[in-house]
């Protein structure tokens, strides 16, 4: 009887590697995406008014919470998961809008709206197919667009408690943005904070003290107290939820194909979408903004060549052991407030590009979807120019409209809709489809 010959390859996104190579590659996954869950956490506790233990309690949850997001789309568990080597990140537009609802109807309203987004996205992803050509380049740009802005008006006061060091983290993290490479330049945000650090200690701006010496940090239930669910409130989030649909598509395709597998969107995008979702619930329950799965890492899959989703599993599992130290939390939350405000508006500045990038694949040219535009940014910048504009308004009203953010959501989604229902032109694809 002949002998069985050689047992087949794993695929790429299959390969189990050596702990020697694993745990550097996953080190590498970790320290390109730190940047975000930190930084949205100073952003939230500095726009909520958080004092510095419970800061440390939401890092320790939010990285808790990325960690797990990157497992579950690493191994896959009953169709949650895509099984690709993902990380998973507080979204940076979800969090601008966590942060706005939480400011202008309390933390408890905030995190019933990031609950009832992810109960949405559950319900939907069934359909998502129908859901994902009513929001075109043309409706997430000009909505993120006016997202960048609007917050960059939350982060300008934190910034101003500290002039000197706002200024020092700004000029640093632009600096490495413009002149670092790879890895490095996706640290420039935690660098530029480093450096604004150091220059608050000089400048004698005061340190924020973080009570507590336990050496484990678990992560606080409801923090906020029982989430509650308005529905006319968390409008910007359901539409948010709706709308990451098609980020998810894109980047389960282009995932997909950096790791060797032929895209097969039916199937990996509804799984995809529901680790999100789970993350996302999660996340409501622990006071934290919408998770999302990143495209940060996919650079890292091509840049390396590595494409097993055991090295972003392995990644995940560091995160959660770093949300777990309590000295690693309660350092990162002594942060001055000032180097938060500057970081913040590089931060934001940068979601108002990606806004105008998406816009460039729009055509701009053509009349409905310059006036979609235009419209839309009047209705999303009028309630930071003028405030008091739609006070005579009546609640529901003034929720809709005398919020940027969702004024633009609606604007842009529901003219674009209209564009393509007057023009027969249109009616196979929405007004500035790319």
């Amino acid at each position: 009887m002949a002998a069985p010959g050689p047992a087949p390859a794993a695929a790429p996104v299959d390969e189990r590697l050596p702990l020697s190579r694993l745990l550097p590659f996953a080190a590498q996954h970790v320290l390109a995406m730190i940047a975000a869950p930190v930084s949205t956490v100073f952003l939230l506790a500095g726009g909520l008014h958080l004092p510095p233990d419970r800061t440390a309690a939401l890092l320790s949850a939010t990285l808790v919470l990325c960690g797990a997001g990157a497992l579950l789309q690493s191994f896959g568990v009953l169709r949650i998961g895509a099984r690709l080597p993902f990380m998973m990140l507080p979204g940076g537009a979800a969090a601008a809008l966590f942060l706005q609802i939480a400011r202008e109807h309390g933390p408890a309203t905030a995190s019933g709206a990031v609950l009832l987004a992810a109960a949405l996205l559950l319900a939907v992803v069934p359909v998502y197919g129908r859901i994902v050509r009513f929001f075109p380049p043309l409706v997430m740009g000009a909505t993120v667009l006016v997202i960048g802005v609007n917050m960059i008006a939350v982060a300008a006061p934190m910034a101003a408690a500290g002039t000197g060091p706002a200024l020092v983290t700004l000029a640093a993290t632009t600096l490495g943005f413009l002149l670092l490479r790879g890895v490095w330049r996706q640290l420039s945000v935690l660098l530029g904070m480093a450096v604004g650090t150091a220059a608050a200690a000089l400048l004698g701006t005061p340190f924020r003290a973080v009570p507590g010496d336990a050496v484990l940090a678990l992560p606080r239930l409801l923090p906020y107290g029982a989430p509650h669910f308005d529905v006319v409130a968390a409008l910007p989030l359901l539409v948010f939820a709706l709308a990451s649909l098609a980020e998810a598509t894109g980047q389960t395709v282009l995932n997909s194909e950096a790791v060797g597998r032929t895209p097969a969107p039916a199937r990996d995008v509804p799984r995809t979408a529901r680790a999100d979702a789970v993350a996302s619930l999660a996340a409501g329950l622990l006071g934290g903004a919408t998770m999302v799965t990143s495209a940060e890492n996919i650079g890292i899959v091509r840049l390396t060549g590595v494409r097993s989703r055991f090295v972003t599993a392995a990644a995940g599992a560091l995160l959660v052991g770093c949300g777990l130290l309590a000295p690693v939390t309660r350092l990162l939350a002594a942060l001055p407030v000032p180097v938060v405000g500057g970081a913040a508006l590089v931060i934001y500045a940068v979601i108002a590009a990606m806004g105008i990038d998406m816009l460039r694949r729009a055509d701009l040219a053509d009349r409905a979807a310059s006036t979609v535009v235009a419209l839309t940014l009047l209705a999303g910048l009028l309630p930071v120019l003028s405030p008091r504009l739609y006070a005579p308004l009546p609640g529901w009203a003034h929720t809709l409209f005398g919020s940027g953010v969702p004024a633009a959501a609606l604007t842009a989604a529901v003219l674009t809709a209209l564009f393509a229902r007057l023009d027969p032109a249109r009616r196979a694809a929405p007004a500035g489809a790319g």
